[in-house]
């Protein structure tokens, strides 16, 4: 499975941006979904997860309430839809997808989510203050 980025950009706090993960390859509803992001000097931090049904989502603290994620499988996409920016929002956002059976595992922390094995190149996002 390839999986391609798109939406980041640069907007003022405040402001709203719509993340892409675009699959390519077989048998995408077989996997389930996270972004993830990465901000200078710091360590990669999962965002938000859905299981390969959208039976399960889930958010990290630090953006529950401000970010929804969407699943289309007939379209292979998973849209994270980002509200509310803060600065320390910015960040290198990546989606990636794990090969696992059933919902349990996303309704779990990011830290307990299961090995990711495929990852897009990431798209980079920049709140301004």
């Amino acid at each position: 499975l390839q999986l391609v980025e798109s939406g980041g950009g640069t907007v003022q706090a405040g402001g709203s941006l719509r993340l892409s993960c675009a699959a390519s390859g077989w048998l995408f509803d077989y996997y389930g979904i996270g972004w993830f992001r990465q901000a200078p000097g710091r360590e990669r931090e999962g965002v938000s997860c859905v299981s390969r049904s959208a039976g399960s989502t889930n958010f990290a603290d630090s953006v529950k309430g401000r970010f929804t994620i969407f699943r289309d499988n007939a379209k292979k996409t998973v849209s994270l839809q980002m509200n509310n920016l803060t600065p320390e929002d910015t960040a290198v956002y990546y989606c990636a997808a794990v090969d696992y059976y059933g919902d349990n595992w996303c309704m779990k922390p990011p830290p307990s989510w299961p090995d990711f094995t495929s990852w897009g190149q990431g798209t980079q996002v920049t709140v301004s203050s």
